[in-house]
Parts: C-alpha cells; structure tokens; sequence
C-alpha cells in the first residue's frame, strides 16, 4: 500500500465511516444500543474510544463493561476501546451494565462495533538467511506503524500461489514479493500491502554422521579416513579444524586423518573436527559442523570369576542375605561406577540392572533374598559389565561369567534301596542305590558297616546323587573272601553344605573266586612284516569262554588289548591286529589278564610271554616324475630306478608287472622293490609325460632361393615357424647334422627338425624341403661375361665360363664362333663352361681351337630378353 493511498484512507473512512447508529432503546439506567465502523485502524483517535458516549445522555455511569467477544481492545474500568489493540478485523460486541441500584428494570445496553481491515505498513526491503528455516512474514513490517491484523491472507506475488504467514526459505534464493490483504468487511474496504524479500542462501557445512569405533577391535581400516566422509550435504571451500589438537590436519586444505594413530598416541577419548563453510554473503553467517570421533578400549573380563555368597541349606532360608563378588580377570578394569546387568534361573528368577564399583579389580553388590526361596539350584549369571560414561562402541569379553548358589535340602535316605552286585574275590563292589527320592541331586558323604562273608564298621565314601540315584564302590580290601557280605549306611552328609542325618539302608554283595592261569603257555611264530601275526594259547584247563589281556612291547608297544576266546581242549588261538604291529623287528606279547566269562571274574597273569620278530618291508623307493621325448621312443627300461629288484606297473592295483620293452605313454607307473628277505615295499607313483614338439613348418616359398646369395642352412631354418629351435640332417633317419653355415645346394632335399630347449626334445615328425637356387630377379643380379681365357692347363682361367649366369638364365644356351662365323661349341647349365676346342667340326673333343679372336651369341631364353653379342680372345 503506497503512502499517499494509506493518507487517503485515514482520512476517509475516519471522517466518513466513523459513525454512531441509534439503536432500539432499552431503558433509561444504560442507556441505548449503539454501532459504530471504525476503518481507519491507525489513526490515533482509534486508540481512545468512548464507547460510554455513544449510550446517549440516559446512561447512568458507574457500572461494569463486558468484552463478549474477548476482542482484547477495551478497558473494562473506562469503557474505551483501543481498536489498534484488536488483531482481527470482525465485528465485536460490548455490553454496558448499569449499576444495580437504580431501580431500572432493564440496565444493559449493546455497542457494536465493525473492526475494519488493517494490512500493515512493510519495511523497504527485508533481507533473511536460508538457514532460518521458516520466516514468519509478519516480520517484514516495519515494527514503527501499528502492526497489521491477523486474518489476513498473503500471496506469493513471484509464485503466484497463496501461502501462509511461516514459509520454508531453506531452499529459497534470490528476491521475492509478497502481498498481504485484509479483506473488506461491511463498509470498510479491502487493504494490502507489500513486502519484498531477499533470501540469501547460507553456507551449507553438511549433516554430520558421528563416528563411534572400538578400538579394540582394530582401526586398521581408518588409518586414512576422509572428514568429508563423514558429512553429508556440504558446500565445497570450507576448511576443516581438528578441536582436540591430535596433529592430524597439517595444512590449510588438509581433511584427512589417522585415527589408529590418534588412539596409539592419546588413547581412548572424544575427539572433535569442524568443518566451517564461510558466507558469501553479510546476511548469512558462516556454517560450522563438527564431526565428533568416540574412541573406546573393550574391557576383558576373560578368567575374571563370580562368586554367589553363600550356599545353604534349607532350613537356613527365612535368615540368609546373599552378595556377589566379581573378581577381574588377568586384564586390567579401570576402578570407577560401573552397570552390572545379570540375570538369576529360578522360580522367582528375573533380570536387573545394578550400579556398583569396581576398586583394584574387586567389584560386590548385594543381591536380593527374594530369588532364593526354594531348594534348588540358581544361577547368577553376569550378562554384561559397562562402564556408566561408556557409549557402547564395544561388546565387553564377559565369557562365562556365572556361580550357581545351591540351598541345600536336609539329606533323606527314607526308602532307598541298594542293589545286590555280584563280584569277583579281591574286586571293587560298584553299588547302586536308587529310590532315594527325598535326596536333592548333589554330593554326600555316607557311613556304613559290612558283616557276612567280610566284615568293616564305620567306613566313609562319597557319592554323588542325581534323580534319586548314585552309585559308590566297597573297595576290594573289603572283599577278600568269597560270599555274601552285608552292607548297611547309617549316615548321610552333603559334602557342600555339610547338612547331616541319620539313616537305615541294606543291602548284599555276593563274591566269586577267581580263575587260575598257573598253566597258560604262550607261542608264536616269526612272519613277515604285515602278515598276519597268530598267537596259539594252552593251558586254559576246564575253562570254555574266556577273555585274555595282553601288552606288546620291543619294536611295537601297546596298551591293554583283550580278546574273547572258546577254548578247546584247553587251547585257542587269535589274530594280534596289524594295527598293533605298526614296526618290524623282534616284539614280545604278554597275557596279563585271564577273565572267565561265565563268572566275569579275572585275575592278573605273569610269566606268560612269547617273542616273534616281523621282518622288514622296505620303504617304497624314491622316484620321481619322467619326461621323455616322444621321438625317443623311451622304454620301461629308460625308467628310473631300474633293476632286478625293481617291479613297475601301470597300474595302482599292482596286477602285472611291465616288461623293460614296453613302449612308454603319458600315464601314471608304480614301482616297487623287494627286500633280499622277499618283502615288497608299497608302491611309489609317478607320472610320466611323453612330449612331443611339432615338426617345423615351412613359410611359403621357403625353399626358394636365389644361388647368387650363396644362401645356407642358416637361411633355410630363417624361413621357418622356429628359425632358432629348428635343426637340419641330410637324411631323415640316421642322417648327419648340418651346421647353419653349410651352403645349400640345388635340389638337394633337407630334413628339419624342431628343438624345444624347455624339454630337451626333437620333434618325431620332420620338415623335407627340396632347395630350388633358381629364384633370382636378373636386374637385381648383373653377371660378368669374361673377354678371354687361356685353356693351357695350368689350373687358371682354362676355360670361358659365364659365371652364376644359370641361376639367373636356369635356360640360357651359349654359342661361340670363329672370325669366318663357323661354330666352334654349343653349351647351356649342363654344358657352362668352352675349354677351347672345335665342338661343332671335329666333335666331342676333337679339334684344338687355335689362339685368336672369337664370337659369341648368348641366348637368356627368359623374361623375352633378346640375345646378345660379343667376342673374347683366346690365348693359350
């Protein structure tokens, strides 16, 4: 709203709608019923209406106001209103009451007033950081005028959306308009106003996502930790600070830090590093965020021990009081407050949490009575131990960590009963004793007599109980005669709790004699080691089922090995186990236990022994993996070892042994060697590869060449897949090996063979190439056509000879004239070389060509090259 429209309606609608309007009269002592609009809110005559002179001259003063409609701009005492005070345009009632004492019937009257619409005066220009969140648009006023009313409705003028008083700027940037209306209400019209809004945006320094390690558990995976890992959301041209000094950061810029070395420098601690964003801007502040590093050390409480204090017995219950002491293990425990959780097993058992201190590795706190009520067995069992300050980074090693406390039952043998064991002379009595129903599990000490066959008063032994069952044994001194002892317990104690009765529990032993090994002989015979090993016993008298004891000692030893045996005739034989007889050598058997079965009495034997010696076998010999060449056509002669005494085998059931002319293949073979006593060793593997290296190939043209070159073996292998590998004979089998430097000769026929240096082979297959000399390019390759010889026999220049012309020219023919043009020879490259006589007129060696001049025609007879002329001389 502009200024000169704001003067136009204060002075309008104050002069034109501030009015009163005479109401229906209601009686004399308050006068009458008034309206009035007022439109014109911040005129200062808004703030002091007397709405006491708009009753009409009747009204009696000296009564009470009442705001009905709690519009909060009327003083109750003085009956103005202050319309700048009411924050809603609307229309408001006011009732005036006369005081009571005027005799008038009827002493209220009503003034309604029509509060109209005030928009607010805005500030210039208001500019807000984004980092406020929400701004309430109210603050865009300027705060001098009167403030605006609140039923208004304002409008994103840029947006062109209605909106409320509080809008989100978080992610607003840039200028903004906003109009706020106050809508028209009776005859006071609309008004507006606007506000305009820069949001500058805040620098942003990220959400931080803390950081809580154990360091117990290894910092090896944040020795290079990236600050800016832990933030999210962030503006990037921030700087970070380390707030703990660790040293860390160590240039401006720097954001990454060691925390393994932060912990093995300083220990265990908060450590705190910001990350400040500054502001591009004066509105905003500058953003800071702080990445906050808890380091904690697991405490071990490994070996650390529980103690339930105490045990007792039942009659004890209604009086005891209980405590727990816990007690560290070899790890240190800080001294300090410290949460015990634990939990107790039990009827009225239950878990808690309680507070107690831990001093020079010592920690006790009470325990409630309430969970031991009953006999029984309950565990205390210490579930955890945490420091009260601890964030709980780290899991605490607590382990077992536990104590059982026991209330004890008065021990009750009533009803009892003890089994009749049936023994051997001088044997231990095992007694059972069951239906002793009214004993709770644990450990007791019992006293009884014995009368009968054998006889002892007062003995002590200690038996354990569980269900109503234990078992305890009447030593053998207690049963050295044969037949029927009687046994009676006369008192039981619980050896923990040491509560004690009396009892009256019977029971009998029955005790056999013992057999006789007066006339036991032992034999057996020396085998070979592995074979079976027959041990034949005699001696054995009437006796028919029986179990022997024996021991091996010597080269093999053993332990306290039984047999059952049938006796016939008073004699038996058995098989001594070959796992008892690992060793060769001489080994001793010894009996030193006769059982009769039929009694299951037994006796200790001495004196019954036999020797026997198992002859060696040998180790399986040392062999190693094979290779050969496939070219070698290698036997199981050429395996090694070899020899007589030597056995090879193809296969691990060891079925034939291989004859030395067995061609070998790429398979396992097994080896054995027999001892000059006929034992055969187990057998050893190996594997053996037959290699076989490729024959060479030869590139195209290979065996061409030109004979101008002079060309070897050497450029014969260069034309091969493997020029450094390949090697070459003159013969396929049985031939003679050529060195590179060997000159090829034309249509000679070369064998190749490839070399691998890796497995030391030749290829079995080989490479035959024919060497053709006759690939030559005659402009590449110019000869020399020699102008005269002397055919004198001295072994130089005795003949006229074109020389390599028949590598170039493989069909040139040469023909020589004397002056008179009569032929004197006719050659080609079977016929190179005139030696000076008359070919063509005497024949084959016939006529002396004298000394003189000659012609010759060469024909190339190739590449339609024509023929040439010259002469030469001949001089002998």
């Amino acid at each position: 709203m502009t200024e000169n429209y704001n003067k136009f309606l204060r002075l309008f609608l104050f002069f034109v709608f501030f009015s009163i309007f005479s109401s229906t009269l209601h009686s004399q002592c308050a006068g009458t019923d008034a309206t009035l609009t007022v439109c014109d809110i911040p005129n200062a005559s808004s703030r002091t209406i007397d709405l006491f002179s708009l009753l009409g001259g009747t009204a009696t003063p000296g009564g009470t106001w009442t705001d009905d409609n709690e519009s909060g701009g009327l003083n109750l005492n003085t009956g103005i209103l202050n319309a700048q005070l009411i924050r809603q345009s609307s229309v408001y009632t006011y009732t005036y009451t006369a005081p009571s004492n005027n005799g008038c019937a009827d002493n209220t009257a009503v003034v309604t007033v029509t509060i109209g619409g005030y928009s607010g005066v805005t500030s210039p220009n208001v500019s807000v950081c984004s980092s406020v969140g929400f701004f309430n648009l109210f603050q865009a006023f300027n705060g001098v005028d009167v403030s605006p009313q609140s039923n208004g409705q304002w409008h994103n003028d840029t947006t062109n959306q209605y909106v409320n008083s509080s809008i989100n700027v978080t992610n607003m940037e840039g200028n903004f308009q906003f109009t706020y209306t106050m809508p028209a209400i009776g005859t006071c019209p609309a008004m507006s106003s606007t506000a305009f809004i820069s949001v500058f945006r805040a620098p942003e320094s990220g959400t931080p996502a803390h950081l809580d390690l154990c360091a117990s558990d290894g910092l090896s995976a944040y020795t290079d930790l990236d600050l800016f890992s832990r933030i999210s959301g962030y503006d990037l041209g921030g700087t970070w600070r380390d707030n703990s000094a660790t040293g860390e950061l160590t240039f401006n810029g720097d954001h990454n830090i060691n925390i393994e070395r932060i912990y093995n420098t300083r220990g265990e601690g908060n450590y705190g590093f910001s990350y400040r964003v500054p502001s591009n801007n004066p509105i905003c502040p500058d953003d800071i965020t702080t990445v906050r590093i808890r380091l904690e050390t697991k405490l071990d409480f490994t070996d650390a021990v529980a103690v339930v204090n105490s045990d007792i017995c039942e009659d004890e219950i209604s009086t005891a009081s209980y405590s727990v002491m816990i007690t560290k293990g070899p790890a240190p425990i800080p001294n300090g407050t410290y949460y015990v959780y634990f939990t107790v097993s039990g009827p009225n058992g239950g878990s808690e949490r309680v507070t107690a201190n831990f001093t020079n590795g010592i920690l006790i706190f009470p325990i409630s009575s309430d969970y031991f009520k009953d006999v029984g067995i309950f565990n205390v069992n210490i579930t955890n131990i945490v420091s009260v300050n601890s964030i709980l980074a780290c899991r605490n090693i607590i382990n077992n960590l536990s104590d059982d406390l026991i209330v004890y039952p008065l021990p009750d043998l009533t009803d009892a009963v003890l089994d009749t064991p049936v023994i051997c002379q001088n044997q231990d009595a095992v007694i059972n004793m069951s239906n002793a129903l009214n004993l709770a599990d644990g450990v007791y000490d019992i006293v009884y007599n014995i009368s009968g066959a054998n006889a002892a008063t007062a003995q002590v032994t200690r038996i354990t109980v569980v269900g109503g069952k234990a078992v305890f044994t009447v030593p053998e001194v207690l049963n050295a005669k044969s037949g029927t002892s009687v046994i009676r317990i006369t008192r039981i104690t619980n050896v923990v709790s040491q509560c004690t009765n009396t009892a009256n529990v019977r029971g009998e032993i029955q005790i056999n004699p013992l057999p006789n090994f007066s006339t036991l002989r032992l034999q057996i015979q020396n085998v070979c080691f592995g074979e079976s090993v027959t041990a034949a016993i005699s001696g054995f008298g009437n006796l028919t089922d029986v179990t022997i004891s024996y021991t091996i000692s010597g080269s093999n030893t053993s332990g306290i090995e039984t047999v059952t045996l049938t006796p016939v005739n008073g004699s038996a034989n058995f098989v001594v186990p070959s796992v008892l007889l690992p060793n060769s050598g001489t080994s001793t058997l010894n009996i030193t236990n006769l059982k009769n079965n039929s009694t299951n009495c037994d006796t200790a034997v001495v004196g019954v022994s036999d020797s026997f010696v198992l002859n060696q076998i040998p180790a399986a010999p040392s062999v190693n993996n094979q290779t050969f060449c496939k070219a070698d056509d290698s036997t199981v002669a050429d395996l090694q070892p070899h020899g007589n005494q030597y056995k090879w085998y193809n296969s691990p059931s060891l079925t034939t042994p291989l004859v030395d002319s067995y061609i070998l293949k790429s398979e396992n073979y097994y080896v054995t060697v027999t001892s000059a006593a006929g034992c055969v060793s187990p057998p050893s593997m190996i594997t053996v590869t037959i290699t076989d290296v490729p024959a060479p190939e030869l590139k195209q043209d290979g065996g061409n060449f030109c004979g101008l070159d002079n060309p070897t073996i050497l450029d014969l292998s260069n034309n091969t897949n493997s020029p450094m590998t390949v090697v070459w004979y003159d013969a396929p089998t049985g031939g003679n090996l050529l060195s590179s430097s060997t000159i090829l000769i034309d249509k000679n026929t070369y064998y190749g063979f490839d070399f691998s240096p890796t497995d030391n082979c030749f290829s079995d297959e080989n490479l035959a190439v024919t060497v053709s000399l006759k690939d030559c390019d005659a402009p590449q390759y110019p000869f020399f056509i020699p102008d005269g010889f002397s055919p004198n026999g001295d072994g130089i220049n005795d003949s006229f000879v074109i020389k390599d012309i028949e590598f170039l020219y493989p069909n040139y023919t040469l023909e020589i004239f004397n002056r008179y043009g009569l032929g004197m020879y006719k050659g080609d490259k079977n016929k190179p070389a005139w030696d000076g006589m008359n070919y063509e007129r005497s024949g084959i060696a016939g006529g002396v060509a004298p000394n003189g001049v000659y012609f010759y025609v060469l024909h190339f007879n190739k590449d339609n090259k024509p023929p040439i002329q010259g002469r030469l001389y001949l001089n002998r």
